[in-house]
């Protein structure tokens, strides 16, 4: 019992120091030499420090977390630029392309080069404007299933399982670990964009999805002067 008492007294000791230093901050300058005695132990384990070494240090280790915090801002601000710039690249030439064999290989292109995704495999159940792109590999068969899943994307699927059978859309011997799925879409969806990996962290569930959506706008744009929807 006396033992709990004497920490109730200490605690309600420092919140009063705590309290009378913070209403009378001039203190210190009343009591300079008070700083030279007060002697606290190293946050990095090497002895003790004066007090306003202490500070000192504090502000250094603030000093670095905050220089850390912006260059992996800077770091994250670059490399949106750098996909930005990609994006943009990618939206001209979409903009520039008459003829639909033309577009979908400038986008398969530009996904492998630009943006170093291995596997690029696009699906459209909508027809064809123009006849003859019919025997074009994107109007190859879709089952129902799956398009009734594509309908469901509200935003892009990212993660290692779609539950949806896409390893055959990327050649037979691949076998890729991680997926990216958009869904492309006017009034309804018609098509769906699917990326692969063969890194199984390069696609995950809390990935960020903006540039993704982007694409995927711009692609159905681009794709809705060749279909009928």
């Amino acid at each position: 019992m006396e033992a709990q008492d004497h920490n109730n007294e200490q605690q309600v000791t420092e919140y009063q120091v705590m309290s009378y230093l913070r209403a009378h901050p001039q203190f210190f300058e009343h009591h300079t030499g008070l700083l030279a005695e007060l002697y606290l132990p190293s946050p990095h384990g090497q002895g003790t420090v004066s007090l306003a070494e202490r500070q000192q240090l504090a502000q250094r280790d603030r000093i670095r977390v905050l220089d850390a915090k912006l260059a992996q801002l800077m770091k994250y601000g670059e490399e949106n630029d750098a996909i930005g710039e990609k994006v943009h690249r990618l939206s001209l030439g979409l903009l520039a392309t008459e003829r639909m064999e033309v577009l979908v290989s400038l986008l398969e292109h530009s996904l492998h080069e630009d943006f170093q995704v291995p596997y690029v495999s696009l699906r459209l159940w909508a027809k064809p404007r123009e006849s003859g792109n019919g025997s074009l590999p994107i109007f190859a068969s879709v089952d129902q299933e799956l398009q009734r899943w594509a309908q469901g994307l509200a935003t892009p699927y990212c993660g290692n399982r779609p539950g949806m059978p896409l390893q055959g859309w990327f050649g037979v011997e691949a076998r890729p670990a991680s997926f990216a799925v958009m869904a492309l879409k006017a009034q309804q969806v018609f098509g769906v964009l699917a990326l692969a990996s063969d890194d199984d962290k390069r696609f995950y569930p809390d990935m960020g999805t903006l540039y993704l959506k982007r694409i995927s706008e711009l692609i159905s744009a681009a794709l809705l002067r060749h279909i009928i929807v």
